[in-house]
């Protein structure tokens, strides 16, 4: 089975004013780039999910910093970013049995068609079964994206 699995970096950190810009500060500073970020909030503590142009480097700077880092293999696929785009994923999914525990939309990565890109969307998916989705993405022909490629972008 062909494994395209992408590294994210959780971090972890109390949920008050500032917390995310002192995180992205650490980041600047080290002339980090982020491709996506998303932010899960519960009463004391947000989840800050990140996709960087160099992850290895990206967590380390942040451990030394003092954050709780982890990392999780996620999927980023291209949709087409049309109407019925996002459900023919959604059923490829659904056929196999695989759950979403979380997705999110890589903004500002998207080439309308009326520049000639195509409009496609980049997402990550959080999936209960990474392989066996990357699997059913690839025989349906939905793009997969490996780790380089989202550096890239």
């Amino acid at each position: 089975m062909m494994r395209v699995n992408v590294k994210q970096i959780s971090v972890v950190m109390s949920n008050e004013p500032g917390s995310v810009l002192r995180m992205a500060r650490v980041l600047s500073a080290r002339k980090i780039d982020m491709r996506a970020l998303t932010v899960a909030e519960s009463s004391t503590f947000s989840t800050v999910r990140l996709i960087v142009d160099n992850v290895l480097w990206a967590s380390s700077v942040l451990k030394e910093a003092g954050f709780t880092v982890s990392l999780n293999d996620v999927t980023a696929i291209e949709v087409p970013d049309v109407p019925g785009g996002l459900t023919k994923v959604l059923e490829v999914l659904d056929t196999e049995g695989i759950n979403i525990e979380y997705m999110y939309e890589i903004q500002g990565r998207k080439i309308p068609m009326s520049l000639g890109g195509g409009g496609m969307s980049l997402l990550v998916f959080r999936l209960n079964d990474n392989d066996k989705a990357v699997s059913a993405f690839i025989d349906e022909g939905i793009r997969v994206l490996g780790q380089g490629e989202l550096s890239a972008v």
